[in-house]
């Protein structure tokens, strides 16, 4: 197997068990503590990386200014978002929203970078909203209705907010890494500022279980398989060499969420899967 892909497993691997550490980490800690802990690990790491390479941090007039635009995006908001959407939502549910991201970037891309919208995104988004729709009526165990709903609409406002990051991303230049410090630099400094704002920076009462969770979040969904990423993608001959493989990646996660989590993967869910998924190849117009 090629290197390329040995480094893209890993970091699908680690991906598929964020979900399941959401889940389990919020038994302990409220949302904002959860994402303020798991940035403030994936900044120490980036840091960490940063020196063990470069043996200095990264630091320019650019890397800082973008920083506190996309450092606004994600970590502070986005993941605030997410994991409020995995609060009231099922792993299983608020997982495979989040996978319509995508499609949100097709579609933001038409009157932010003046892309065309074609027939085929049209119907690819046609077929994931279908399997959301799947999961709002037939796969929520709220019936559509209650703290659920505001659920479904945070998961998928999380998928517009991560497009948006995307979409900044694509025009800057800067070293990705090195980028990235700077973001989670900011997004921590505006958890902790919202976190004394709102009364909710305090400790957990487990500290040790949420420590843990925090751990795991901030290395596995954030920081180090962000890098184990890049490193497939740069021993790729091409991105799509590797970027198949994220398909397999809520697969993983269903089998983390039922193991860990004790959630039943429900027919419901499966069938907004395979929907969304459907729709993500047919609107990407991917072959085969």
């Amino acid at each position: 197997m090629r290197r390329s892909k040995v480094f893209g497993l890993a970091a699908v691997a680690l991906w598929s068990s964020a979900a399941a550490a959401f889940k389990l980490t919020l038994r302990v800690c409220t949302p904002l503590q959860l994402v303020l802990g798991s940035s403030a690990v994936s900044l120490l790491f980036l840091a960490a990386y940063c020196l063990f390479r470069d043996g200095r941090l990264p630091a320019s007039r650019s890397l800082i200014a973008g920083g506190a635009v996309r450092g606004l995006i994600n970590p502070f908001v986005y993941y605030l978002v997410l994991i409020n959407a995995y609060s009231l939502l099922p792993a299983q549910i608020a997982m495979v929203i989040n996978y319509l991201w995508p499609l949100m970037l097709v579609l933001l891309s038409v009157p932010l970078l003046g892309r065309r919208l074609r027939l085929r995104n049209a119907a690819g988004m046609a077929v994931s909203f279908g399997g959301v729709a799947v999961l709002a009526f037939a796969g929520n165990p709220a019936g559509g209705s209650g703290p659920a709903v505001g659920g479904i609409l945070l998961a998928l406002l999380s998928t517009v907010l991560w497009a948006l990051y995307w979409l900044l991303n694509m025009r800057d230049r800067c070293e990705p890494v090195a980028r990235l410090f700077w973001n989670f630099a900011w997004g921590v400094a505006y958890l902790l500022a919202w976190g004394i704002a709102t009364g909710e920076a305090g400790l957990p009462a487990d500290l040790s279980s949420a420590a843990a969770g925090c751990a795991w979040t901030g290395l596995f969904e954030m920081g180090l398989t962000y890098v184990i990423w890049m490193k497939a993608l740069s021993l790729a001959e091409s991105p799509a060499e590797v970027g198949g493989l994220v398909y397999l990646t809520p697969f993983a996660s269903l089998a983390w969420i039922a193991l860990l989590t004790g959630e039943g993967i429900g027919i419901a869910t499966l069938a907004g899967l395979a929907l969304v998924l459907s729709g993500l190849r047919l609107g990407r117009g991917e072959e085969g």
